[in-house]
């Protein structure tokens, strides 16, 4: 599936192929919370790395979170979140350890997108009190990260296109 997207402020605009365009993995982790703010989780989706068209992209920043370990230590995280830094608008994340993906935030996906049968919640030890989580009977919960990826879950649900 072509998936077209762009930022608030219109000064960005990408594409991208997908085979896994079904909005469902809902990440409720601290970087996600606070660089989306979208209802406490972001949405990420699959798309081919190879595939990615960009124009503005001298509109584009990136940022890399700094994470702590179980130390306390901190590092620089290789994904890379990529924004708007005019509007500040998330746009996708990559990262190196995974060359050939995007994840683009299905907030920033202008493309309509397929309803899904089922969410996965992750990350669920870092969400906020605040932040509600809207689970479905179907839907999977995790306190950190499944072990299915977002290939596996459009594979195991017939859903590839």
């Amino acid at each position: 599936m072509q998936l077209d997207g762009s930022c608030h402020c219109g000064a960005v605009h990408f594409s991208l192929s997908s085979s896994h365009p079904y909005p469902f993995n809902y990440c409720y982790c601290s970087v996600c919370r606070k660089t989306m703010g979208a209802g406490g989780f972001a949405i990420n989706l699959g798309g081919e790395a190879a595939s990615l068209k960009i124009e503005g992209e001298e509109n584009i920043s990136v940022y890399q979170a700094a994470l702590a370990d179980e130390t306390g230590a901190t590092h620089q995280s290789p994904a890379r979140r990529h924004f708007c830094k005019i509007c500040g608008s998330g746009l996708w994340l990559y990262d190196p350890r995974w060359p050939d993906l995007i994840h683009p935030f299905a907030s920033a996906i202008d493309t309509e997108l397929p309803a899904t049968p089922e969410r996965t919640h992750l990350m669920l030890g870092s969400k906020k009190a605040w932040v509600p989580v809207d689970a479905g009977a179907r839907d999977k919960c995790f306190d950190g990260y499944p072990d299915e990826s977002i290939a596996d879950w459009h594979k195991r649900l017939g859903l590839e296109s």
